[in-house]
């Protein structure tokens, strides 16, 4: 199965975002992200969504999508013509003859170390969604506690605005 970006410019109301994603759950299709927030427009918002499947569930995403009435204008968002981020909180065990290997793995990420307890680090992380699992995959051996990621966000590049 594939997977789709939409970018979806709703109106900003009460019970949009459930009217969405009630759309997917009716249909039997999965979210794999989902992000939302206000504009610089403060009556619209924009969804990032990712889904996967192939292009007739992709076609058939769009349509449904195209027929609620808050729902401004949908966008598969291609990754070669957008910018496209993730953002996570990576809480791991960091005792003290691990804590430099730890730091030094986040500065070759460029993640930041947000937080510093006793037994452990809170590290944030933005970048791409493969970039953020690398790390995780190399934060793993440390004992990772708990982590929590933003989902995607997503713009296109150049002057093109949705």
């Amino acid at each position: 199965m594939d997977r789709f970006v939409l970018s979806v410019l709703v109106e900003n109301k009460a019970g949009v975002l459930s009217r969405v994603s009630g759309l997917f759950s009716r249909r039997g299709y999965n979210i794999d992200s989902l992000t939302v927030c206000e504009t610089h427009n403060p009556n619209q918002s924009r969804m990032t969504i990712v889904v996967r499947g192939d292009e007739y569930i992709l076609e058939q995403i769009q349509k449904q999508l195209a027929k609620l009435q808050e729902v401004i204008s949908i966008k598969k968002a291609e990754r070669a013509t957008s910018v496209q981020r993730e953002m996570a909180l990576v809480k791991v065990k960091a005792e003290a003859n691990t804590r430099g290997t730890i730091i030094e793995t986040c500065d070759i990420y460029k993640a930041r170390i947000v937080d510093v307890g006793l037994e452990s680090v809170i590290i944030e992380i933005t970048g791409s969604e493969e970039k953020i699992e690398s790390l995780l995959r190399l934060l793993q051996p440390y004992g990772i506690l708990e982590y929590v990621r933003t989902g995607l966000n997503c713009m296109d590049r150049g002057s093109i605005v949705m």
